[in-house]
């Protein structure tokens, strides 16, 4: 049972995360974050808008300012991509065989 409701979980982009808990928590603007990130206001804005991944590089400038490292970033991110891919690939990724090693 378990199993099933995590399948059917909305999966959650890093950048929600970033958005709804992370940068109000530091309660800090949206640009002073992206200058402390060395990176573009709007580089941010598409991350914090699920409009762009977080790349490995990302991961370190995040997991950095907020000390928690990159792996968690990249977890999420990954865990959010594959989530998007089971659902785009459905009945398609369904239909592939399993094979066994002789």
């Amino acid at each position: 049972m378990a199993g099933s409701m995590l399948k059917n979980m909305r999966p959650v982009h890093p950048g929600e995360i970033l958005r709804e808990d992370v940068l109000p928590a530091l309660g800090r603007p949206k640009t002073e974050i992206a200058r402390l990130l060395g990176i573009s206001r709007q580089t941010l804005y598409d991350i914090l808008n699920e409009k762009q991944p977080v790349t490995a590089q990302m991961a370190m400038r995040i997991g950095k300012l907020c000390g928690n490292g990159p792996e968690i970033w990249l977890k999420m991110q990954g865990r959010y991509d594959l989530k998007i891919a089971e659902r785009e690939l459905g009945d398609a990724l369904d239909a592939i065989p399993r094979l066994e090693a002789a």
